[in-house]
């Protein structure tokens, strides 16, 4: 019974997270901003005030997909948020510039998350193929491999809280400081990039949880 408990904890936070986060991005998504400029607008627009001309904007298929990667330095925005000129677009483009000055800057988080990456994949792909195998056939051992698993992937989850957090830190605050939004816009920035934050904040929370369903699992097989 508790396991069913522990795993409808974790649909209930994940499903919840991203409800609220799809629904503030619908919300923002229609709130046009005063001075009328695309997401793209507003990437370029930061990345130069921020000496990143060499930092390439682009468009991408999907639905909030955007993304920086720092291998080739590009901000990629997803279709909506490259063209329209909402607060959400606005928001998401901004947060993503966010990453780019991390990177510039170095700071020390978004370099630690980026140096960990490939031993993360790993356990990412290896690691529900040992859970799955362990729990077919009881192996207790190979359950204990397929956590230290898990734990590697919680370490990258609570390591991309403070990247995200403060990347959209620094994205509210070029916002104002480049007099993008207005006040109120920026309120509604505020909201829709809080939203986005919870989606990592619920991972991580989910993430703890299935560990802790699967030690429970491990510590009664061994009894």
């Amino acid at each position: 019974m508790i396991y069913i408990l522990f795993l409808l904890v974790t649909m209930i936070l994940t499903l919840g997270a991203q409800g609220y986060i799809n629904s503030m991005y619908n919300k923002t998504k229609k709130i046009s901003l005063n001075r009328n400029i695309s997401g793209r607008d507003v990437a370029r627009i930061i990345l130069d005030e921020n000496g990143l001309k060499n930092v390439k904007v682009v468009e991408v298929e999907g639905t909030l997909t955007d993304h920086y990667d720092p291998r080739n330095k590009t901000v990629s925005l997803s279709k909506d948020i490259y063209h329209n000129t909402s607060v959400a677009s606005c928001s998401v483009a901004a947060h993503e510039c966010g990453h780019a000055i991390q990177d510039k800057e170095g700071y020390s988080f978004l370099r630690f998350r980026n140096s960990i990456i490939p031993v993360v994949n790993l356990a990412s792909r290896a690691g529900y193929f040992i859970i799955m195998i362990s729990l077919l056939s009881s192996l207790t051992r190979l359950l204990w491999l397929g956590i230290l698993m898990e734990l590697i992937i919680l370490l990258f989850q609570v390591i991309t809280l403070p990247v995200e957090f403060n990347a959209s830190n620094r994205a509210l605050k070029q916002l104002i400081t480049l007099n993008l939004v207005t006040k109120k816009e920026h309120t509604s920035c505020k909201k829709m990039l809080t939203a986005a934050a919870l989606t990592y904040v619920a991972a991580v929370a989910t993430a703890i949880l299935e560990i802790l369903r699967l030690v429970m699992i491990a510590n009664r097989d061994r009894s």
